[in-house]
């Protein structure tokens, strides 16, 4: 296959800065090629919670894609990649992608993992949930994604919001099959 790929996915929910974060650690990775795609709304959202253009994001990512390019490489199942990841994930890309709506780049792409098996995992940064919202994650996690709430724990004793974002980033990397390094699990010297 080459270089291994990871596609990742923002939305216009609140929550950037686990993006960030996430992208940051996935560079770190070698041999590893992360592939970025923005939604209409993850852009705005950037701004009004980092003050940061989607320029500055994007030099994260080795391959950025447009939204509305339905024939980028990553809207086809042939795309291998290791998975996929939506970070932030609004309850609306929830929902969308629980029931195959697929119009967009970024909903065409979780399409995809889903029905190529891949992993998918959609951080959800969304409070209080709503019937519709839960219904939506029960439908994508019977599809084959994994539901992981920007949630953080706090047995590590987190210091700092960084390490509350590296909790999440921690626990997205183990579902890929990454090692985070120096990552604090339970129990674990």
């Amino acid at each position: 296959m080459g270089a291994e790929r990871v596609v990742v996915g923002l939305s216009g929910a609140s929550g950037m800065p686990y993006a960030l974060d996430l992208l940051r650690a996935l560079r770190g990775f070698e041999g590893l090629e992360v592939h970025l795609v923005l939604t209409g709304g993850a852009r705005r959202v950037l701004w009004e919670e980092m003050g940061l253009s989607p320029k500055e994001v994007e030099g994260l990512a080795h391959v950025v894609h447009k939204d509305t390019d339905l024939g980028a490489p990553i809207a086809s199942g042939s795309f291998r990649t290791r998975g996929m990841v939506v970070v932030p994930c609004s309850a609306s890309t929830l929902s969308k992608v629980a029931y195959g709506l697929a119009d967009n780049l970024l909903t065409r792409a979780a399409y995809v993992h889903l029905k190529e098996r891949r992993p998918l995992i959609l951080v959800l940064r969304e409070t209080p949930l709503p019937l519709p919202t839960l219904e939506a994650m029960v439908r994508v996690a019977q599809a084959g994604a994994v539901v992981l709430p920007a949630s953080p724990g706090f047995y590590h004793r987190p210091q700092r919001v960084e390490d509350l974002l590296a909790f999440i980033t921690e626990r997205v990397l183990d579902l890929l099959g990454l090692e985070a390094p120096g990552a604090r699990r339970w129990k674990e010297p």
